[in-house]
This record gives C-alpha cells, sequence and structure tokens, in this order.
C-alpha cells in the first residue's frame, strides 16, 4: 500500500500507480483536466510518464467553461 494526497485528501493505493491510469480509475478524461504533482504542473504530453508514489501531493483541476456576459454595461 502507497498513501499519497490527491486535492488535500489521504488516498491510498495498492501500489506505484501511472498518472494515466489513476485518472481512468476516477473516470477523468486526461484532456478535460490539469495536473500538479508535487508541486509542479505536468505538461499533458507529460502525464503518460508520471507515476504515483508513497508520500505524492497530486492537485486535479478540471476545466471549467461558462459564465454569462451582462446585457448591460457596467460602469459610469
Amino acid at each position: 500500500m502507497i498513501s499519497l494526497q490527491v486535492n488535500g485528501k489521504r488516498v491510498e493505493l495498492e501500489h506505484p500507480t501511472p498518472l494515466l491510469a489513476y485518472l481512468d480509475q476516477l473516470g477523468v478524461n486526461p484532456r478535460t483536466v490539469a495536473v500538479e504533482h508535487n508541486g509542479a504542473i505536468i505538461e499533458r504530453s507529460a502525464f503518460a510518464s508520471v507515476t504515483l508514489q508513497e508520500g505524492d501531493t497530486i492537485e486535479i483541476v478540471r476545466m471549467v467553461g461558462g459564465g454569462a456576459r451582462s446585457a448591460k454595461p457596467t460602469g459610469p
């Protein structure tokens, strides 16, 4: 068993796990997230080279679109 932090929560995995396999296990499309691994943003092209290890800290952030433009200008 290994223990790591994912988005601020303790997670236990059976063994070191490739990042892409972990994202798949979560049902997360790797094209729709940004990942920080031990304080460094991982380029999407490098996801396949990252393996989650004991003590790692991971932040997974989903891209969210949206927002609306105001119909009226705000300001003077």
